[in-house]
Formats: C-alpha cells, sequence, structure tokens
C-alpha cells in the first residue's frame, strides 16, 4: 500500500481501523472519536444488515434454518456464532450473505460523513485485510496486542473456554502479518495511558492538530 500523506488536506482523510481479537480496536476508536474523527463501526453496520426484514437475514434463515432466530425473531447471534467460529464453511456461507449487505451499507456510511468534512474518517473494520480492503482507504491503522494476550483478553471478555477462545482468535489472519500490511501501528498491549498517548502522537503527525 502506498503511504497516504502525513497531514490531512483539504478533503477529510479515511483510514481503515483493524485489529484482532480482543486487541482493543473500539477502545482506540473511541479516543479518535473523542478528537473529532467521525465512526464507521463495521460491528454496528453488522447488526442493522441483520435487523428483521433485512435481506439478509432471510437469506440467513434459508441457508441455516430457523433455529438460527430467537424469540423474538432476531438473529440469535450467540448461536450463529458458536456455529460459525467452529465450522470454516459455514463461516464463509454467511460471510457470503453479510458482508456484501456491510459493505453497501458502510459506504453510504462514509458517503454521508465525508459531507459533514470532518478533519477524519475512521471506517471501523475488523477483517479489512481478510476482504482485501486496504486500497478503499488513505491507510490503515492496526490496533495491536501479542496472540497470548488476545486469548487472554478474550476469554476475561467473552467468558470464554480456552477452545472457544483460540478458535475465535484462529478464525482471523494472525495479527502479526496483519502489523506487516498496515501503515500505522499502536500497540494497545500496555496501559490505557500508553495507548492514549500513541493515539494523540498518531493524531498529531497524521491528522496534524495538537
Amino acid at each position: 500500500m502506498t503511504a497516504p500523506p502525513t497531514k490531512a488536506g483539504a478533503r477529510p482523510l479515511v483510514i481503515g481501523l483493524t485489529g484482532g481479537v480482543a486487541t482493543g480496536k473500539s477502545s482506540v476508536a473511541a479516543l479518535l472519536a473523542e478528537r473529532g474523527a467521525v465512526v464507521v463501526d463495521a460491528d454496528w453496520l453488522a447488526r442493522q444488515v441483520v435487523e428483521p426484514g433485512q435481506p439478509a437475514l432471510a437469506q440467513i434463515v434459508a441457508a441455516f434454518g430457523p433455529a438460527m432466530l430467537g424469540g423474538d425473531g432476531r438473529l440469535d447471534r450467540a448461536r450463529m456464532a458458536e456455529l460459525v467460529f467452529r465450522d470454516p464453511a459455514a463461516r464463509r456461507r454467511l460471510e457470503a450473505i453479510t458482508h456484501p449487505a456491510i459493505r453497501a451499507l458502510g459506504e453510504r456510511q462514509v458517503a454521508a460523513a465525508r459531507l459533514a468534512r470532518p478533519q477524519l474518517v475512521v471506517q471501523d473494520i475488523p477483517l479489512l485485510f481478510e476482504t482485501h480492503r486496504e486500497d478503499t482507504v488513505d491507510g490503515v491503522l492496526l490496533v495491536y496486542a501479542p496472540p497470548s494476550l488476545q486469548l487472554r483478553r478474550s476469554r476475561r471478555r467473552d467468558h470464554l473456554g480456552a477452545e472457544a477462545a483460540a478458535l475465535r482468535v484462529a478464525a482471523q489472519w494472525p495479527i502479526d502479518d496483519k502489523r506487516q500490511r498496515a501503515t500505522w501501528v499502536i500497540d494497545n498491549s500496555g496501559s490505557r495511558t500508553r495507548t492514549r498517548q500513541q493515539v494523540a502522537a498518531w493524531w498529531r503527525g497524521v491528522v496534524g492538530d495538537p
């Protein structure tokens, strides 16, 4: 990837924010939002496209059966996750349904954000490299934590056993591979204060404000 200019220009800078399971991407997104960035959150997009009445939800039911719905007619996300993290073929089927819808909605959100002309638009995309979207943004900011820390955080945050946590980490590209491809890296393996300092330094160097 060609590195973008080091300072935001006349148009808003649009970056991809990514990481791995439990690296702390949401925390970094919040710190960027505090500084005025508009964040387009892929997790929010993913929830929107499977709301009742959305075509993607109907396609999921057709592909996986009505057992994937809860009593309220919404997607049973826990049941779906349990299936797809154990069955790569099922995960690919789900992604083939949801990813195009998520991407289309995300593009509309980014276009709307550009109209407000913020200094920075952040596309928070967990599977940015896996879905080959690095060339759709001006640069990629990776939130990094070593794999051993990913596993510990995932078990604690999501109340998972060792096997389930390992399956979720393994479902994404290795974080060290992503680190080699990223334009910039925030190392979130330390304290929140240290992460905040890195975000502030990144903002000064790339966006230009103190």
